[in-house]
């Protein structure tokens, strides 16, 4: 088995390729930005520096929003013959906070209200409508970058006329208040394996780790639980992490982080989230093996059948003991019974089999 951590080499990924190598002796740690993706009329492929990258059963793709166009089209690529923990428009959908907004909305996953404009004109339209206060942020941006906090509309106003030089549109939400506190939450798979709170410094609205928050051990309920898991599926991400603000209402989540850190998480909790990701790779892994082999034995079937038989065919044997089992598919194609009885011509390297005949 061969495995791979395509990222930008943070602490986070190292922390994972090191988890990896106890399950697995034969994991490559590739930086990202010597990776690129040919397209041409003759196919395409996935290049490190300068070299097809391929061979991997398992690919581990992370990296920031910059990066979301060449992890999408390496997963795009490479996902038909290695399992890739992330399905190609995850990296679309999360690292863009609209599209993320759509798909929770799409699976009926509680957020707050959310408002999208593109110019300050009607911003302001929609900042007369609705009550106080509020945040404003751009589509784009991780660790808390881009977001704005407004108390009342002469506050919003004001960020709209500077916002509006940018030339780019920008989400106005619902303010949830919670105290400076969100909840992050790690899936892996269809479990959260771990959580913790993350608080805001003082004078802070913002509880991210790298704003100046700290983060302590905090178990979720098990219908946060499955809000988490079900955010995750929304984007098709099989590891993530999903930031949760606890309402008077409820749970609503706010962001979906493809590329969750694994320090704050790991230190709040005493979990070793890294090795659960680790482990959910192999097992994960050896099933897409698994089924790869299957389809492969299900498309020699098919050949056999189409083509006629007294092909040769080149495969395993499963031994049990000193028996022999024959692949299921000699079995449907032979048509021999139990009650059959059979000929067996056995010299050393070679064994056939027929019908017994009367006849013969």
């Amino acid at each position: 088995m061969r495995m791979a951590v395509i990222s930008l080499g943070s602490v986070s990924s190292q922390m994972t390729i090191k988890a990896m190598k106890k399950y697995c002796h034969d994991v490559d740690d590739i930086n990202l930005k010597d990776v690129e993706v040919t397209i041409t009329s003759k196919g395409n492929g996935v290049l490190y520096k300068g070299e097809s990258l391929e061979g991997y059963d398992c690919i581990l793709a992370k990296g920031s929003f910059r990066y979301a166009p060449l992890l999408r089209a390496i997963t795009l690529v490479s996902n038909k013959n290695a399992y890739m923990p992330l399905v190609p428009s995850a990296f679309t959908i999360g690292h863009d906070k609209i599209l993320t907004h759509l798909a929770l909305q799409k699976h009926g996953i509680p957020m707050p209200e959310t408002y999208l404009s593109a110019t300050s004109d009607s911003a302001k339209k929609i900042l007369e409508k609705i009550n106080y206060p509020i945040i404003m942020k751009f589509p784009h941006g991780t660790q808390g970058k881009g977001v704005m906090f407004a108390e009342s509309y002469a506050a919003a106003s004001s960020m709209l006329d500077a916002l509006s030089a940018l030339n780019q549109p920008f989400l106005i939400q619902e303010y949830v208040e919670t105290d400076g506190q969100d909840v992050r939450a790690i899936v892996v798979g269809d479990k959260v394996v771990a959580s913790y709170m993350r608080e805001s410094a003082d004078g802070e609205k913002r509880a991210n780790i790298h704003a100046g928050g700290h983060g302590k051990a905090y178990e979720i309920d098990a219908h946060t639980k499955k809000i988490a898991v079900k955010a995750a599926q929304a984007v098709g991400a099989d590891i993530c992490g999903v930031d949760i603000l606890e309402s008077i209402k409820g749970p609503v989540v706010i962001e979906i982080n493809l590329s969750p850190g694994l320090q704050g998480v790991t230190a709040a909790t005493k979990i070793d989230v890294a090795d659960k990701i680790a482990k959910f790779l192999y097992e994960k892994t050896k099933k897409f093996k698994d089924s790869t082999k299957k389809k492969a034995t299900k498309d020699i079937m098919q050949e056999i059948s189409s083509n006629g038989l007294g092909k040769e065919i080149i495969t395993a044997l499963d031994f049990r003991g000193e028996r022999i089992l024959l692949p299921e598919f000699v079995t449907k194609e032979t048509k021999f019974k139990e009650s059959d009885e059979l000929v067996l011509t056995i010299k050393k390297g070679k064994i056939s089999i027929e019908k017994f005949s009367i006849n013969k």
